[in-house]
């Protein structure tokens, strides 16, 4: 059976060599025919709306199974509550190293910016119509039971699939066929997903053409050292700070568990969303070891409140900004804007160019006399996106297997053996139809599911 998984996952390697020529190739059409480039836009879009299209089925089966299975609800409460505090604090850690890096390194420093006024007025508008915390809440809660499976949004998705997960398990019992039946709807929702896949080369081939069609190559030249503070940032929060707290509660390292995770950042890097790779990583933090219930909560609930990586973009975007306009923050005006940045992100989660828009709306509400500067960094804030998604989802990644040590919901052995290569991941299906691994406090009902 091995052999078998073995040759479904080469057949799938030439696929993302396909995405590797497919990003070349766009970057090259939109350098040398920038118009066919931007032409080549709804490619890009397209591929990105098909894999969202499959997000809300997979958070349902996967928190449904997973907290069906369970006979103690509480664990599904220590799980949600550990998440948020943990999310929590590294978004603080977060923008405690983009603010020093920011400091450090004054990257806005003596640019000359006159030229583009007046344009961040449309990301402050943005912003303002994501509405605030009250409306982020009231958003949760779908209009009908259906409608959260088909409204794209991922917490009306968690929030209905934590209702039905506890219906079923207060059925005992009686809640077994359901289960069953969610599985096999689980077994088709990633089949679909494994087909779509395949066109990841086509999406990625309009995404780079439309991104180096609309922003060319001199954006990047121009503002390279914004964009190499930023990635180098980036790294340092995820293989030092993410890195150190992985090795130590987890006794993993981050850099075999970036090589599991290899296939998802290349599509991530393609598409310049890290939602495309969010059902992948709901199925192989699964596959690594890590419970249903671990998993169906903590990843979906990340992608809203884990913004690791839009934190520190915040933080050295406004710094620059502030400095590029010769108005540079005092440490308190730094502090208080950028804190208000971050609660008004979880906000703006489900608004395109999030990052963007609350910078501005940021900026328009603390210092208004910056908001012009937004325009600066319009023509490289797509690349940037990418560094953002890429930290986003190892912050996720890594945060799955941090609250699984902590709360005893991970196989350990099977992280190891999964990391070193022992147990490969099956491309095709992305489910494990020959093991069953344990759910905590789950009694005779572990056996139910395949895992």
């Amino acid at each position: 059976m091995e052999d078998r998984t073995r040759t479904r996952r080469d057949r799938t390697h030439w696929l993302y060599l396909a995405v590797i020529v497919a990003v070349l190739a766009g970057i090259l059409v939109g350098w040398l025919a920038p118009g066919t480039g931007r032409a080549l836009a709804p490619l890009g879009t397209m591929f990105v709306d098909l894999i969202k299209m499959m997000i809300a089925p997979v958070i349902f089966c996967t928190i449904v199974l997973g907290i069906g299975s369970v006979r103690a609800a509480a664990t599904v409460g220590k799980v949600g509550g550990l998440a948020i505090g943990y999310f929590l604090l590294m978004s603080t850690v977060a923008l405690g190293i983009g603010l020093l890096v920011g400091n450090l390194l004054d990257p806005g420093t003596g640019l000359n910016i006159a030229g583009t006024a007046g344009q961040g007025a449309q990301y402050a508008e943005e912003a303002h119509g994501a509405g605030g915390t009250v409306e982020f809440l009231q958003s949760i809660v779908p209009t009908t039971l259906v409608s959260a499976l088909t409204a794209g949004s991922v917490l009306q998705a968690l929030f209905v699939a934590l209702l039905v997960g506890f219906a079923v398990q207060a059925m005992g019992s009686a809640g077994e066929p359901i289960l069953r039946g969610v599985a096999l709807i689980q077994k088709l929702v990633f089949r679909i997903l494994a087909m779509i896949l395949w066109l990841a080369p086509i999406g990625a081939f309009g995404a780079m053409a439309n991104v180096v069609g609309r922003t060319g190559l001199d954006a990047v030249v121009q503002l390279a050292t914004l964009m190499i503070a930023f990635y180098l940032t980036c790294l340092l929060f995820v293989f030092g700070v993410l890195g150190v707290l992985v090795r130590l509660v987890a006794r993993v390292s981050i850099f075999k568990l970036c090589r599991y995770l290899a296939r998802e950042y290349l599509l991530i890097v393609a598409t310049s969303s890290s939602e495309s790779a969010l059902p992948r990583l709901i199925a192989k933090m699964e596959h690594m070891g890590v419970e249903r219930t671990t998993v169906g909560v903590v990843v979906p609930t990340g992608y809203s409140f884990n913004l690791d990586g839009t934190a520190i973009y915040l933080t050295m975007a406004s710094i620059f900004i502030a400095d590029a306009m010769g108005q540079p923050l005092n440490l308190g005006e730094q502090f208080g804007l950028l804190v208000f940045m971050i609660v008004a992100s979880k906000g703006a989660a489900g608004v395109t160019g999030a990052g963007l828009a609350t910078l501005a709306g940021g900026l328009q509400s603390h210092r208004p006399e910056l908001l012009d500067g937004v325009g600066l960094i319009v023509g490289i804030d797509r690349f940037m996106s990418e560094a953002r998604a890429l930290t986003n989802f190892s912050g996720n990644a890594a945060a799955t297997l941090l609250i699984g040590t902590w709360t005893k919901s991970v196989d350990t052995e099977r992280v190891r053996e999964v990391l070193d290569r022992k147990r490969p991941f099956d491309e095709q299906t992305m489910v494990d139809d020959h093991e069953s691994h344990p759910i905590a406090d789950s009694g005779g009902a572990k056996d139910l599911i395949p895992a």
